[in-house]
């Protein structure tokens, strides 16, 4: 449970938050958080003694199995859209906030800084100049594939190609290992799992909740922008029913998974 405003219960780390957030923009998509609202909610958050911790950070937490410092959380960003650089990452180093952006790079190396990522859902990408910049600021990267595509529909080699391929491609890039992976769309089986636990220290899936030292590190589960696209919503992140609206949410979200499972 994740508590932080004085008169609540005693405050608790053993649980915190992923979130993770895509393209920070005024669109109305599912993918989409308005600028404003990424604005106030890291500033109340900010505002309330609120820290992040890398992602590594919180893994190597959940390794050991320690508890988590009082009042942190996680950011991650996927795909690598363009406004990560241009809305969010401004504010979060105004705040110190650290952050993990996983990149779908497409199969080019990165040999011009001004290419940007293969555009996903019509909007503008990262380009390499600035994602080096990012990184120079002390933000981490990881692999979201070269083509983001659903690994648990691909064959055995394909799936190999999407996972070793776009790590080396952001390696060779960065100078740098990269030691994080989210899986397209959440989705992964055990193929897929095994491949990226051959070649990464973690894995982010879209299931919903807070992770804990008991987390499956191959399978993190987060909580996307959609359940805190609101001022009201984000607020509840300060509250200790945050864990319970989260609980409550995943509810529907289960059935309708497993109604989609049953008709495949």
């Amino acid at each position: 449970m994740l508590l932080s405003k004085e008169g609540d219960l005693t405050i608790m780390a053993s649980s915190i938050p992923i979130l993770t957030f895509h393209a920070v923009d005024g669109r109305s998509s599912v993918i989409s958080l308005s600028p404003r609202v990424f604005r106030r909610g890291m500033a109340t958050l900010h505002e309330n003694g609120y820290q992040t911790l890398s992602l590594p950070e919180a893994v190597n937490f959940m390794r050991q199995g320690k508890p988590f410092p009082d009042r942190s959380f996680v950011i991650t960003f996927d795909d690598g859209y363009q406004t990560v650089y241009d809305e969010a990452i401004p504010i979060l180093k105004g705040y110190g906030m650290s952050a993990t952006v996983f990149l779908t790079v497409g199969e080019k190396s990165a040999s011009n800084p001004a290419d940007r990522l293969p555009s996903l859902n019509g909007r503008s990408m990262l380009n390499w100049r600035e994602i080096r910049e990012m990184k120079q600021w002390g933000f981490d990267f990881g692999s979201h594939t070269l083509t983001h595509p659903d690994l648990t529909r691909l064959p055995l080699e394909r799936v190999e190609i999407e996972i070793h391929n776009s790590k080396a491609i952001i390696e060779d890039a960065l100078s740098d290992l990269i030691n994080c992976f989210a899986y397209p769309y959440g989705r992964y089986d055990n193929r897929s799992r095994e491949i990226v636990k051959k070649h990464f220290a973690c894995a982010c899936s879209d299931t919903l909740g807070l992770v804990n030292q008991g987390s499956d590190l191959y399978a993190l589960k987060r909580i996307d922008a959609y359940y805190v696209r609101t001022d009201g919503l984000f607020n509840l992140m300060l509250t200790k029913f945050f864990p319970w609206y989260i609980k409550a949410r995943n509810i529907p979200r289960r059935i309708r998974r497993a109604i989609l499972l049953g008709l495949s």
